[in-house]
């Protein structure tokens, strides 16, 4: 059993994307970030950095003892290796499913966030701020629209690059985004949308939500 540490944001997203893709047992333990949850002495324990998801194997690879884990990427692979799904074994292909998921994490996340806030959140509009970030988001949709040229998915196969960065994508009108400027990411967001394990992720987050 898996203890999920979760909110439905998109980072949380990923992680129940991956489960249930996996089929693998999870119980949800909300962290409600609203309410300042994320600073409990209990989940600083488990993540330190007070960001969810993190999640506790009960069953780790090797060990005998319960298994932390923080940040969403590094959730991500470790489930991938745990189960042997959804990353290639080979090092060519397992590398650049890596280059992939690491790229949402440093730039396609982030930047998508600072964006959302500068432009919906923020009680003082920058327009110097709004302009930086709606244009970095721009420009990384159009890198992972020239990466999905020819490729069914980012890295060839389906894999955790595209459960990392499918969330991050889905409040593309909120970004400012033309999602028709982008026809082959729009393709590979439909086709992640229908997916049963991505509809049932989503479910659950407005189940806690």
């Amino acid at each position: 059993m898996i203890d999920l540490y979760y909110w439905p944001t998109p980072n949380g997203h990923k992680i129940t994307i991956f489960l249930e893709e996996a089929g693998l047992p999870y119980k949800i333990v909300p962290v409600n970030i609203s309410k300042g949850e994320q600073f409990t002495p209990e989940f600083l324990k488990i993540s330190p950095n007070n960001k969810m998801p993190a999640i506790v194997d009960h069953a780790p690879p090797q060990s005998q003892q319960p298994l932390a884990i923080f940040e969403s990427g590094a959730v991500l692979l470790y489930l991938a290796e745990k189960t042997k799904q959804f990353i290639p074994m080979d090092k060519v292909g397992y590398y650049k499913t890596i280059e992939w998921l690491f790229w949402q994490m440093a730039g396609l996340g982030p930047m998508s966030g600072q964006n959302n806030h500068f432009k919906n959140q923020a009680a003082d509009k920058i327009p110097y701020a709004i302009e930086r970030y709606s244009k970095e988001v721009h420009r990384l949709f159009t890198v992972l629209e020239k990466q999905l040229a020819d490729k069914e998915y980012i890295t060839g196969d389906y894999s955790i690059a595209d459960m990392a960065c499918y969330p991050w994508i889905v409040p593309y009108k909120a970004q400012g985004i033309d999602i028709e400027e982008f026809p082959e990411l729009e393709r590979w967001f439909i086709s992640l949308q229908a997916r049963p394990a991505v509809q049932r992720a989503y479910a659950k987050a407005t189940e806690i939500a």
